[in-house]
């Protein structure tokens, strides 16, 4: 079979660099003995690294030609069983007790990797388990959109580590994603546009430092490993990737509700130039804020018991630490209408 041709409208960019692909796949190292989820294989440039782990590996792929290539290329892939009759993600998957190196390396050179994105239009939703035994290697390939699964139905409800050649464009979905199923996900690694990998990892202060920074910091410490030259796909995008590691912090609740919390983070980052004072507006009124202003002067915020004090309304978004986030939607939290914390 002939190779795959990269496709712009599901944003691939096939990487063609076999030692990143190699650097990339010992990425999820960090969390061994747990099985891995590939997000968009494209031509399997990342997977025949990762298949070479002693651990089940599945990957998801909306491209269907990228599904036929890899079902000719990787016996891991090649024999399909039946999936359930729920509608949409049509499931290959060969758990086996065998090793699974028996995929086949793709030379350098040859189109590789690969991204899955939106849907397309061909019907797809709801993902058929996959189950391979405890304690049993083994491979599942599914073709379907990540964006639509329910990652629970995935290795019978066992954690497992996300990586992937993650397209550009729904990079940040997926990653909301993973924030919606932290239980699931102690470990994601891969590679994503330079940009955002700087977001992601920024620290208060900086201008990087934004609403993903707030959000999935407050749940996974983030490390950026490497950055990659656009000179190592096909075809070359018009951007550095960088190569970056989330693994599961130590915080089991952020001690506030939760949903208000991203939502005056994504609030106050929206008008990330103006002062608290202004872009909190957008939440509460006047008499509100004023209230607002009293209790920063008198209540203990913080969890060391200090105060946020009185020029805090005079900071802007990129100046708060997570814990000040918290400390704020506990403050704001009854000065709201009940409808207006959800």
């Amino acid at each position: 079979m002939k190779q795959v041709k990269p496709k712009k409208n599901l944003g691939q960019h096939f990487l063609t660099d076999l030692s990143i692909a190699r650097r990339i796949a010992d990425t999820v190292d960090a969390c061994p003995d747990i099985p891995v989820l590939e997000i968009g294989p494209g031509m399997g440039v990342l997977t025949q690294f990762l298949l070479t782990k002693p651990r089940p590996v599945c990957a998801v792929e909306i491209d269907r030609e990228s599904i036929a290539y890899l079902r000719q290329h990787f016996p891991a892939f090649s024999t399909p069983l039946p999936s359930d009759e729920r509608p949409g993600v049509g499931l290959s998957s060969l758990p086996t007790g065998e090793g699974q190196g028996g995929a086949s390396s793709l030379p350098i050179g040859e189109g590789q990797g690969g991204a899955s994105s939106l849907p397309t239009g061909e019907g797809q939703g709801g993902a058929s388990p996959l189950s391979f035994g405890e304690g049993r290697p083994g491979a599942g390939l599914i073709s379907g959109d990540f964006l639509r699964m329910d990652l629970r139905e995935l290795f019978g409800g066992r954690q497992f580590v996300l990586t992937g050649n993650y397209p550009y464009d729904i990079s940040s979905q997926i990653f909301f994603k993973m924030l919606d199923n932290r239980d699931l996900i102690p470990c994601c690694t891969g590679m994503i546009q330079h940009e955002v990998a700087l977001r992601m990892a920024a620290q208060p202060g900086s201008k990087a430092y934004g609403i993903l920074s707030v959000l999935i910091q407050a749940w996974y410490d983030v490390e950026y490993l490497f950055t990659v030259e656009p000179s190592v796909f096909n075809p070359p995008p018009k951007v550095q990737s960088a190569v970056i590691r989330m693994t599961r912090n130590d915080v089991d609740s952020l001690g506030c509700n939760e949903q208000l919390f991203r939502r005056i983070v994504k609030t106050v980052f929206n008008q990330r130039r103006k002062m608290l004072r202004v872009s909190l507006r957008q939440l509460l009124s006047a008499d509100a804020i004023a209230a607002l202003q009293q209790s920063l002067e008198t209540t203990a915020a913080l969890p060391t018991g200090e105060k946020l004090g009185v020029g805090f309304l005079t900071l802007r978004p990129e100046q708060l630490t997570i814990p000040q986030f918290v400390a704020l939607t506990n403050l704001l939290e009854p000065l709201l209408q009940p409808a207006d914390t959800q």
